[in-house]
């Protein structure tokens, strides 16, 4: 008997709760290791050429990350195809996971000076966290019936940011600044970071279900085999998918610009903005809740007005807050200027910090959901590996492009790049269908029933 997508049903909250929780716990990595403590670390301790501006360290840390999304690109759509084909996707997570937790660990052993190893560390931890991303995802067309998938997708989102709030507060109150004066203690970031990861995701593990039954061999064939042969049947009908096809085109350019945002966004604040560290914990604090509150708010609306509306909204914000972080020292002189106050830029630098991170959780949960309301649920692992695919070839390009254009103009003017890439995303997106992509989702899982 044929069962269409909207009769999937609900996931039991308990379920839902530990597939969020995944997002709960690696947002310790995302935040702690690649937005706030250690790029800054990085560059200016680890690396720390002061005298060129810290560029060689911009342009390194650049190295690092975009490497470690472009060995996710080469992998992420195979394993998908084998996960899909063996039903192991729990199994795959876990790996993920354990080598995430084990790279971030030894993150511990890098002194200043010991640039290649902190480079070899970063890529193999952020490689492990980013295709667990891809790993977690394909779960979710599994989890409900399209309908919910942006309120499943952003309580995701949302509690991920709660997460960070969690995993952060103990590194601000107790292991202080990413200074040399300071490294004994704030060298601990890596084992902790760790740590909140390895505990904070059990109940994924614990509760997450298997979906899907997996599929006897055929005689001579290996699971890697068949993950190719599978992936090679899939784009040969890459011209029924159409609009996800386009959809991820405009998610390349989106998830450049937000992993630029990710990646620069405190080290601007350091040598741009030039904040004091309160003003610094300030904004992380500001960033966490306005992102939950953003993914989770953002989440119930876009199942009310449509996933495609709902990300075109998200992006708009981001175009909006990128060009506020380039002319933040202008709009405050203008704000002296119009209301006679001495405004410092730093603090009008946060008021656009609520915009980013309004933009932040809920552009990437409503880029998510969609990419699940056009993915035929067999399909669910390799289908979301050519949306991680699609996010780390943006990673590649947005960081290297960013980080080579710093190194020619300085980081201020470079932030540009930043916001005519989502400009592009917008466009992309207007020739995206969302009724004519789900149906060709619904009418893929008729014929394969």
């Amino acid at each position: 008997m044929k069962r269409f997508r909207s009769d999937i049903p609900r996931a039991p909250k308990k379920e839902i709760f530990g597939w969020a929780m995944f997002d709960f716990a690696n947002q310790a990595y995302t935040l702690l290791i690649i937005t706030v403590i250690f790029p800054v670390l990085f560059t200016t301790v680890i690396v720390g050429d002061s005298e060129q501006d810290y560029r060689l360290g911009n342009l390194l840390w650049s190295v690092a990350l975009a490497s470690s999304y472009f060995l996710v690109v080469l992998s992420g759509p195979v394993f998908g195809a084998i996960m899909d084909y063996s039903a192991l996707k729990k199994r795959f997570l876990f790996f993920s996971y354990l080598l995430t937790i084990i790279s971030t660990t030894l993150l511990y052993f890098v002194e200043p000076g010991l640039v290649v190893l902190g480079v070899i560390l970063i890529i193999i931890s952020n490689f492990a966290y980013a295709i667990g991303e891809n790993f977690i995802a394909s779960f979710l067309p599994s989890l409900g019936p399209p309908k919910d998938l942006g309120k499943i997708s952003g309580f995701g989102w949302a509690l991920g940011y709660v997460g960070g709030l969690f995993s952060a507060g103990f590194v601000i109150l107790y292991l202080g600044d990413p200074t040399l004066e300071n490294f004994d203690r704030i060298r601990w970031v890596g084992p902790y970071a760790a740590l909140f990861f390895m505990l904070a995701a059990i109940p994924t593990f614990i509760w997450l279900t298997e979906p899907g039954a997996r599929k006897e061999l055929p005689e001579g064939e290996t699971f890697f085999s068949m993950g190719f042969k599978r992936l090679g049947e899939t784009l040969k009908m890459v011209g029924s998918f159409k609009d996800l096809m386009v959809f991820l085109i405009s998610v390349f350019f989106a998830m450049a610009g937000i992993y630029i945002v990710i990646a620069f966004a405190f080290i601007y604040g350091d040598q741009v903005v030039g904040w004091d560290e309160g003003v610094r914990v300030l904004m992380f604090v500001i960033v966490q809740i306005t992102a939950a509150v953003g993914a989770f708010s953002f989440g119930i609306i876009q199942d009310r007005i449509g996933a495609k509306v709902t990300y075109n909204i998200t992006l708009v914000l981001w175009f909006v807050g990128v060009l506020g972080i380039w002319a933040v020292t202008d709009i405050t002189d203008w704000l002296n200027m119009t209301f006679s106050a001495d405004f410092e830029a730093q603090y009008v630098f946060l008021v656009i910090g609520v915009i980013a991170g309004l933009s932040l959780g809920s552009s990437q949960s409503a880029s998510r959901a969609l990419v699940g309301i056009f993915t035929p649920e067999q399909k669910s692992a390799e289908f979301f590996g050519f949306w991680g695919l699609s996010n780390k070839v943006a990673g590649v390009f947005g960081i290297i492009g960013l980080g080579l254009l710093q190194a020619e103009f300085g980081l201020h003017q470079s932030v540009l790049f930043c916001a005519a890439l989502f400009l592009i995303a917008i466009f992309v997106c207007l020739f995206v269908n969302e009724k004519r992509g789900e149906k060709a989702a619904d009418d893929f899982q008729e014929q394969k029933s």
